[in-house]
């Protein structure tokens, strides 16, 4: 049986167990296993989950008196809390311990991240005191000592790789050069986070890039040019931004950070700018290459994109449904037939085009931007149709006002 390291332990199952008659350890376990099995489909299969370490192993505590037990049952889990809860819940079905009716009652389920942060608070309170006893402290640096801690504790690890700890819940990813960075950005809310920690990006962040939306946020130095240089010629980043010029991210502002982010360019402007060969492009470690004029440089062909071509038909509707829309802050959706599939505030659009099943054109009172358009690309839209547009070359169809 698998058994969780203590660091990767996320929440501890906790239920009390009474029955009609002598049981013991092995009864219990054999019940939990026994009596949930294809209770919640496979993917959630008690003896699956532990044998991948997903589940800790059982821990059961249980004593006879008088020809009764009763006793404790710990199950400690690293699933999110929406699956622990699933798991915690189904404790509660079981009604026979060996050859004896039991009664299972649910009592906790706690977060150890919770405990853990508790500590380092009532620890970095400790701290404070002494400084106290000891002096007139800096306040303002002993309540920054205090939140730095905090935020330290709540870097996680994912894969041997430093993140922040909504990483894997977010949809939208920031990838960082190192362990500091992760930190800056934490002090600032910002908490879907990893860092690559060298210039060889790993195999684990190659794989999150395709699966999420992926910013790359690299210091404003030689040395952050190059480590985006490296990076966008292995995996597909969609967006890159780039601290000030001479600045590092670990050392950035509150408002520098956040206006670089803002002002992240697509990764296909990122590429132009710095002449980066992309992945796809690559063949058995050889490029497609041609010459670039006059410099003795070789650069990759770019392939033709593909653009849907807007028919009479649609730019009647299109235009009528633009200004129906203006100053609404509303977007409507249009599958592949010109019919409406669903009208939604524009603050729910990006959420909502990751859930619906196949959108063709997204039509808003809005700005067409790299984020937009990124969400658009990947879950194959063909028109985007805003007010206005930013200057983005893409494979969808981004129509404005003028266009219409």
């Amino acid at each position: 049986m698998s058994k969780l390291a203590p660091t990767s332990i996320k929440y501890i199952v906790k239920a009390k167990i009474k029955a009609k008659g002598v049981i013991e350890k092995p009864d219990v376990i054999g019940a939990v296993f026994g009596q949930t099995e294809g209770l919640l489909g496979s993917d959630l299969d008690l003896r699956e989950l532990q044998r991948t370490g997903r589940i800790g192993r059982i821990e059961v505590k249980i004593k006879s008196v008088q020809g009764n037990s009763e006793g404790e049952i710990i199950i400690p889990s690293s699933l999110d809390a929406a699956e622990t809860a699933l798991i915690a819940a189904t404790l509660e079905t079981i009604e026979r311990v060996g050859p004896c009716t039991a009664e299972i009652t649910l009592e906790s389920v706690e977060d150890t991240r919770s405990e853990k942060r508790r500590y380092v608070v009532d620890k970095a309170q400790e701290i404070l005191k002494g400084l106290v006893q000891s002096g007139i402290p800096d306040v303002d640096e002993v309540s920054e000592q205090i939140k730095e801690a905090v935020r330290t504790h709540e870097i996680t690890n994912y894969h041997g790789l430093p993140a922040g700890p909504n990483l894997e819940e977010s949809d939208d990813i920031i990838i960082v050069e190192g362990r500091a960075d992760i930190l800056n950005l934490l002090k600032y809310g910002i908490r879907n986070t990893i860092a690559v920690e060298g210039t060889s990006i790993p195999q684990i962040i190659i794989n999150l890039i395709k699966e999420k939306v992926a910013t790359l946020f690299i210091d404003g130095d030689r040395g952050g040019r190059l480590i985006a240089k490296e990076i966008l010629q292995k995996a597909d980043i969609d967006h890159v931004a780039k601290a000030p010029e001479g600045k590092e991210v670990e050392e950035l502002s509150k408002k520098e950070t956040h206006k670089a982010l803002r002002d992240k360019v697509s990764a296909e402007h990122f590429r132009a700018d710095v002449r980066v060969i992309k992945p796809e492009q690559r063949t058995g470690g050889r490029f497609e290459k041609r010459r670039y004029e006059n410099r003795g440089r070789f650069l990759p062909r770019p392939k033709p994109e593909k653009r849907a071509r807007l028919t009479a038909k649609q730019k009647e509707l299109f235009k009528k449904t633009l200004e129906e829309l203006v100053g609404t802050r509303a977007a409507c959706i249009f599958n592949e037939k010109n019919e409406l599939l669903g009208k939604v505030p524009v603050s729910e659009l990006m959420n909502t085009i990751k859930t619906i099943e196949d959108p063709y054109a997204i039509i808003f009172d809005g700005r067409i931007d790299f984020s937009l358009n990124s969400i658009a690309k990947i879950k194959g839209i063909k028109f985007l149709v805003g007010m206005e547009k930013e200057n983005i070359r893409s494979p969808v169809t981004l129509l404005d006002r003028k266009d219409l």
